[in-house]
């Protein structure tokens, strides 16, 4: 992911449609709105923990410009 105090780029990558509505409210929390939408989030355990409880509808890149990895594995 992103180095120590930085930020991370964040993308939804996956529907939410199906899940429960504690997935679809970490993504709202996290500002996503629209499928395939990116938003940089400042890198901190709070934010770490929200994008842990929905990895598998995300993919997750250090905010300067890299390569996603898969937030999944």
């Amino acid at each position: 992911m992103a180095d120590k105090n930085g930020t991370l780029r964040v993308t939804w990558v996956r529907s939410e449609i199906g899940h429960n509505a504690a997935a679809r409210g970490t993504i709202r929390a996290l500002g996503l709105h629209r499928l395939h939408q990116s938003v940089d989030i400042d890198d901190t355990p709070t934010n770490r923990g929200m994008i842990r409880r929905v990895a598998f509808l995300l993919e997750v890149a250090p905010a300067g410009g890299a390569e996603p990895e898969d937030s999944g594995s």
